[in-house]
């Protein structure tokens, strides 16, 4: 499916915000943090509304309905592509084709994974693999692509623009991605490639979460209860981070990530069949393949920015382990030097000390309703939108507990809906996600179809008597995902096949990321914490100390994703004969990472972001480097600038993928943006958490 399915002093209150108020909770407020109930269909003769508010949808019999209803729509526009009497530009039909594959295909790619209904997530599967089928017949029409590729080199029948032009483009770089330019010989090895790659990142992905077995007698017996035991086997299903043990964290490691044959023969293989597909289609490598069109264009440009913040924050990182040495020192009287399996708990305890209040005294502060008070208040600022709590009709969600709103512009009104998907419950995934339902674009009559998204976390519910409280992570992990809606939200493109999050991977991180500046914020945060009892507000000092603690250790936190990023670039360039993928990872880890390659270890073999993310691992880090460049100058004097928000809005989330990343940088920041200004951005950043 690769052509139409794309895919973080002093308080400062800032005078448009609210006056925190201990007598009156908001009604957004009150929502989120009242525990939900089942509502029933009381009115006998209304229907269920459906899911989404799709009629069809009232039952799981519906998506068969979409799907045949998808086909004919797309046989009617295939028709209008390749008519000699045709009266649109070839980019709408084009789009039109993807909207209305996409309406279907990403709801039902939601659902199949998420509705607690086995017979909607089946019949929901069953609508993805026939859409597939789908995708796949249009990728490999020969018609529609020699007429899109006329328009290209030849212009349209119909005059067209800037937009449609890089639309248009985008469309015949999918298409080729696909191998249709190819003989008939040649596809037909890329469409086994393509099929053998999937196959193996399914494998291989299972084979991350595996639990490891291994003879109890092979442990120290005073370490054994710490591990779940079967017989005479111990099964060791994690590394352990956060226990107190340095010999249980060691030896959970060196279990957890011990070489294992089978996952890196799927490795390997994986990364073969990668690299021979690349070259089928005229890449000298499978990086060069997967960064065509991001900010870094080139796997080269991608070296030169890791290793360039590799030698930058080499001696920030080797401070942080100085000091994480010192405490294990002092906590376990032993240590002569900082081992992978360290860190983790380490700073974890350096950071709780850091702070005055225990973490069980700190959740009352940090209800799941003043939360979202607090990203309202934040988005009235910058963008002038409120967030609007909506009621669901009957039928509409798929869990009695999602909630609905409304975000709604002072003048331009409703811009889409987010369903809120943030409770626990059995059987849901525990991965925090945005999805997209529905992308938005300018239809034929001058308006907008509303962009329609999930965001998927996974809080404690809400209780008769408290509310969801969230820990520190979950609020940093709430603002990144709304960071993201507010990208689909915000969006106003023509197109949607370039609306909101539906850009180049390396830039779509960057407004979830710059949310999470805004929650590091004391003054972000001083406007909405407060206990959910008496409505007192979050002590200074404890405001103060938290946002000190977050960004502690934040160099060698760094220095590890550089080189995580790098085993994905070198893992993803040609292929070295005789080489295995732990021969790279040692050579690596020891180059670029302060802690040493710990001998018969295999960390590559657990790590499933090679699959979803191959070549574009660097990607969290490019879009940490703009989004560090966009805080410092647009809002880190004030996090609240109306003028700066609304510009932010108008420069960069409105075009979501309808420019190149290089040219809504320029218009923000004026400059566009070059290695030495992005790695200068994120080691600025470290400095002023360190100070």
């Amino acid at each position: 499916m690769v052509w139409f399915i794309v895919r973080r002093y002093l308080r400062y209150i800032h005078p448009v915000i609210l006056r925190r108020s201990v007598s009156t909770l908001s009604p957004l407020t009150q929502s989120f943090n009242a525990k939900p109930s089942k509502k029933f269909n009381l009115n006998l003769r209304k229907e269920q509304s459906g899911l989404f508010l799709i009629p069809e949808l009232s039952s799981h019999e519906g998506f068969y309905l979409l799907q045949q209803r998808v086909e004919n729509e797309i046989d009617d526009l295939v028709k209008e592509t390749t008519s000699t009497d045709r009266k649109r530009k070839i980019v709408q039909i084009f789009d039109q084709m993807s909207d209305s594959i996409c309406r279907v295909a990403d709801m039902s790619d939601f659902v199949r994974v998420a509705h607690p209904d086995a017979q909607f997530a089946y019949s929901a599967e069953e609508a993805c693999v026939k859409l597939t089928s789908i995708v796949e017949s249009l990728n490999t029409n020969t018609e529609i692509y020699r007429a899109l590729c006329r328009v290209i080199e030849h212009g349209d029948i119909i005059p067209t623009d800037e937009m449609d032009q890089r639309v248009g483009e985008l469309f015949l770089f999918d298409f080729e991605q696909s191998g249709i330019h190819l003989t008939e010989d040649k596809r037909k090895k890329f469409v086994q490639l393509n099929e053998n790659i999937m196959l193996l990142g399914t494998h291989f992905m299972k084979g991350t979460q595996s639990a490891r077995a291994i003879y109890k007698q092979n442990l120290p017996e005073n370490i054994r209860d710490c591990f779940s035991m079967e017989g005479d086997n111990i099964h060791v299903t994690g590394l352990y981070t956060d226990h107190y043990s340095d010999t249980v964290r060691e030896a959970a490691y060196k279990i957890f990530l011990h070489p294992d044959k089978h996952q890196e023969d799927l490795l390997n293989n994986l990364l073969l069949s990668r690299y021979n597909l690349a070259k089928l289609v005229g890449f000298p490598t499978f990086a060069h393949r997967a960064l065509k069109g991001t900010m870094a264009d080139t796997p080269e440009n991608v070296m030169n920015f890791l290793e360039t913040l590799a030698n930058r924050v080499k001696s920030r990182a080797d401070k942080d382990y100085k000091d994480i040495l010192k405490i294990k020192k002092s906590e376990a009287g032993i240590g002569k030097k900082v081992m992978p399996w360290d860190p983790p708990y380490y700073t974890a305890l350096a950071k709780g000390r850091c702070v005055s209040l225990r973490n069980q005294d700190l959740l009352p502060y940090f209800s799941l309703g003043c939360c979202m008070e607090g990203l309202n208040n934040l988005f009235r600022c910058l963008y002038d939108v409120t967030l609007q709590y909506v009621e669901t009709e009957p039928g509409e969600i798929w869990s009695y507990d999602v909630h609905k709103v409304a975000v709604v512009h002072k003048t331009e009104g409703v811009l889409g809906y987010i369903y809120c998907d943030f409770f626990e419950r059995a059987g849901k995934s525990h991965q925090d996600c945005h999805y997209t339902i529905q992308g938005s674009r300018l239809k034929n009559d001058g308006s907008y179809q509303h962009p329609i998204v999930v965001l998927q976390l996974n809080f404690p519910p809400p209780q008769t008597n408290m509310p969801s409280l969230l820990s520190l992570g979950m609020v940093d992990n709430l603002f990144h995902e709304f960071g993201h809606a507010m990208h689909s939200m915000l969006g106003r493109t023509r197109y949607q096949h370039v609306t909101g999050t539906r850009c180049p991977t390396d830039f779509a991180e960057v407004p979830s990321i710059l949310m999470e500046f805004f929650i590091s914020d004391p003054r972000v945060l001083a406007s909405f914490t407060r206990h959910y009892k008496t409505g007192e507000p979050l002590p200074e000092h404890i405001i103060t100390e938290l946002c000190h603690a977050k960004k502690m250790y934040s160099a060698s936190d760094l220095q590890l994703q550089v080189f995580y990023s790098l085993v994905d670039q070198f893992l993803h360039g040609k292929p070295v004969v005789g080489q295995s993928t732990t021969n790279v990872l040692q050579e690596v880890q020891n180059k670029y990472y302060g802690i040493p390659y710990v001998p018969s270890t295999a960390w590559q073999l657990r790590f499933g972001h090679l699959v979803g993310y191959g070549a574009r691992y660097y990607s969290y880090l490019m879009s940490r480097a703009v989004a560090a460049m966009i805080w410092h100058q647009c809002f880190k004097n004030d996090p609240f600038d109306r003028e700066m928000g609304e510009k932010y809005r108008q420069e960069v989330l409105a075009h979501g993928g309808g420019k190149h990343p290089s040219e809504l940088f320029e218009a923000l920041l004026g400059a566009k943006p070059t290695i030495d200004k992005l790695v200068d951005s994120v080691i600025q950043e470290i400095d002023s958490d360190i100070t």
